[in-house]
């Protein structure tokens, strides 16, 4: 998000959880408003919980100033709330508080982070991630609009953007570090194999394409203009200790009857198979790091 330096000065809606602000300003946003402070400002939006509703009608608001854009950092609490008041914004232009008659297309700029659709905590299951919000935003805008929500930018993985930004850190942590020679193999460790496994198997592609072709378009997940890429290859490693589990992979193999997997990753990435497959698979991340250490021939005796 860092590298989103046009919408650094603009008024952007954030949500997810937390320290949201902190977050933002982290990033680069200067001028953010939360969801909660939007809906504190027109509580007449939020209409979902009934114990929240007002019982009398507040004056209408004129002094709020508009909303440029809107930033997903994360899945938030209350998602029937985000939802309601982002697509507000989207549908307003900005001015929730006044409305417009018909919906401006395209809609304000959208930035999202984290694309997983599931992720592993203590449940025996996998739980909600922010994709399935994603999901739930784009669904509701298409239902409503009958127009495709569109993205200024995706990140996190599998996004090419996230492996670049990446390796751009890496580069620099070289640089410091005196080390010459330019860094022409990299490894990507993870346990999901939809979101870990296909972007860096995804940047390897876009690797060698880069190295043979150009580097190709690829949309609002794609890269973004830095120092070109002295990278070759992504080496995609998977561990067994999260999404991934040997003993019940069943959001990684086909369907029965032979058919694909079905797709957990976002909309606006093209599904290969193929992708998800990771070039090794381990135990854990020690056995990770002592496998990319005997690729490199430093393995210790």
């Amino acid at each position: 998000m860092k590298l989103f330096s046009e919408y650094h000065e603009k008024r952007m809606l954030v949500s997810g959880q937390g320290p949201v602000v902190e977050n933002a300003q982290g990033l680069g946003f200067r001028n953010v408003v939360t969801v909660d402070e939007l809906r504190m400002a027109f509580p007449l939006l939020d209409m979902v919980d009934l114990e929240r509703r007002l019982k009398t009608t507040p004056l209408p608001r004129n002094d709020f100033p508009r909303i440029e854009g809107v930033l997903l950092l994360g899945e938030p609490v209350r998602w029937e709330t985000s939802l309601q008041l982002i697509m507000d914004v989207l549908l307003s232009n900005g001015s929730p508080g006044a409305g417009l008659a018909t919906p401006p297309y395209p809609h304000l700029p959208v930035l999202a982070s984290n694309m997983d659709l599931l992720w592993m905590a203590e449940a025996k299951m996998p739980r909600f991630g922010h994709g399935t919000f994603l999901l739930c935003l784009e669904t509701i805008y298409q239902k409503v609009t009958g127009k495709e929500l569109r993205y200024e930018g995706l990140m996190g993985k599998p996004s090419i953007l996230t492996y670049q930004y990446a390796e751009d850190l890496i580069r620099r942590q070289a640089e410091r570090r005196g080390w010459a020679a330019p860094i022409r193999k990299l490894y990507a460790v993870g346990d999901n194999p939809m979101s870990d496994v296909y972007g860096a198997n995804l940047f390897h592609q876009y690797l060698q394409k880069a190295t043979h072709d150009g580097a190709p378009e690829l949309g609002a997940g794609g890269p973004r203009q830095q120092q070109p890429s002295a990278s070759q290859s992504c080496i995609s490693i998977l561990v067994c200790t999260g999404v991934y589990n040997p003993r019940n992979p069943q959001s990684t193999e086909p369907v029965l009857g032979g058919g694909e997997p079905p797709f957990h990753g976002h909309r606006d990435l093209c599904f290969s198979p193929g992708l998800m497959e990771a070039s090794h698979v381990v135990n854990d991340v020690n056995e990770a790091v002592q496998l990319v250490f005997r690729k490199e021939g430093w393995a210790l005796e």
